[in-house]
């Protein structure tokens, strides 16, 4: 069944995606911004009950409702997993940012570009040359289509294969929420925010995180060049800040042989500082922190779509077989 979920929630979310303003991000904003104001008192211990409330408490209601809807229908039962993917899941929630850039960019309106670019991830692009510009553009779209898709379909299918329906995909979704957000207030919004809530949110993320964002490196290697992608991620991963992010990214520029990473410009990605210090190899170094590959070029673009769409019909792939074989057997 979860996989006839993941197939009828991306396919409605390509034929009716959800409004760039809806009330879902909406709520789920709300949700955690109200939770922070009312249960973080500014002790260490306080994090854990602002974690808890603002993440763990909608993904049990979410189990809660899955198992009293299955014990009357498991129609109703898919039909609540296909709402609830369509909810947390697919490439649409992100990827007009990133049809725009590209729109622009085949326009040779580069200024439209980099102001898209602000607007998506609120950072001052108005001076990014346009590799860089388009390095920027690539590591964003991975790194979304990972958080957007491939993180949420590793928890779905796995809280679904525990008899738990969506509650992993709701699970991943709050918790990969409630890190940007905090991150994002004490960044942007100049609010004051909880170190420790900060922290704490980044943490847990980061282990929910571990194995999905292997998974998608994995899945980006078999799907593109192989040798490559696991040379990068094994060479190439510390040259970024958070492990997980490092490994995605690694192996895409291995798998689609585009140079990923180098210093950032001053204002850009301030919350994915690179470690330059700790490249291990001289060839990292001299390309001061970055992949080895070509320069990132406006083709690129396409061949990182590709990329990941080939890698999402593996993964189905994958799952109808063993939902196959789950029937057989």
């Amino acid at each position: 069944m979860s996989f006839f979920a993941v197939l009828f929630a991306l396919l409605i979310e390509q034929i009716k995606p959800l409004s760039r303003q809806n009330w879902v991000h909406d709520a789920i904003f709300a949700w955690v911004r109200w939770t922070g104001r009312n249960f973080d008192a500014g002790k260490p211990r306080h994090t854990w009950v602002v974690w808890g409330v603002s993440v763990l408490a909608p993904a049990l209601l979410v189990c809660v409702l899955f198992l009293l809807i299955e014990r009357q229908s498991k129609l109703l039962a898919l039909a609540f997993d296909v709402a609830l993917l369509y909810l947390t899941l697919g490439f649409r929630q992100f990827s007009h940012h990133f049809t725009d850039i590209r729109d622009a960019l085949d326009r040779g309106d580069e200024a439209t570009a980099r102001r898209c670019l602000a607007e998506w991830r609120h950072l001052d692009a108005s001076e990014l040359p346009r590799t860089e510009l388009l390095r920027h553009v690539i590591e964003h779209a991975l790194l979304a289509a990972h958080r957007h898709v491939f993180g949420v379909f590793f928890w779905f299918v796995v809280f679904s294969a525990l008899g738990l329906g969506p509650t992993g995909a709701v699970l991943y979704r709050m918790a990969e929420f409630s890190s940007r957000f905090w991150a994002y207030r004490h960044r942007t919004l100049g609010a004051p925010a909880d170190d420790h809530l900060l922290a704490l949110s980044r943490r847990m993320f980061q282990t929910i995180d571990h194995v999905p964002a292997r998974m998608t490196a994995f899945g980006f290697a078999v799907v593109g060049n192989f040798e490559e992608a696991i040379g990068a991620w094994r060479r190439d991963a510390s040259l970024w800040l958070y492990p997980n992010e490092g490994i995605i990214l690694a192996a895409a520029a291995g798998a689609v042989g585009v140079r990923l990473g180098g210093a950032a410009a001053p204002g850009v990605t301030p919350d994915r500082s690179k470690t330059f210090t700790d490249g291990s190899t001289a060839d990292a170094t001299e390309a001061h922190g970055a992949t080895q590959g070509m320069q990132p070029q406006l083709g690129h673009l396409q061949s990182v779509v590709g990329l990941v769409w080939r890698s999402v019909v593996l993964w189905l792939l994958l799952l109808a077989l063993l939902s196959l074989a789950n029937v057989v057997g």
